[in-house]
């Protein structure tokens, strides 16, 4: 498998992981109409963390179909590094 292709399929697994936790995560709490305050909070870590994950995996999708070479991978990644400071 090719480096583009194993980045597709790293791409895809990522999200998938990403869909499964929301989903468990929703299920859990569907149920539940006043939520506990610890509760909210942990929604709102997982929000901002599906998030982050998402902007992630954006850039991994533009790095695989973009052919501009390592110097712009470079500046995707230190960008992403910057982003989490």
């Amino acid at each position: 498998m090719g480096g583009g292709q194993m980045m597709v399929v790293l791409i895809v697994l990522i999200a998938c992981i990403a869909g499964v936790m929301k989903a468990k995560y929703q299920t859990r709490n569907s149920g539940a109409d006043a939520a506990a305050p610890q509760d909210r909070i942990d929604t709102q870590l997982l929000a901002d963390e599906v998030r982050r994950l998402r902007e992630r995996v954006a850039v991994l999708e533009r790095i695989a179909t973009d052919g501009e070479g390592p110097s712009k991978l470079d500046r995707e990644i230190e960008a992403l590094r910057l982003k989490d400071r």
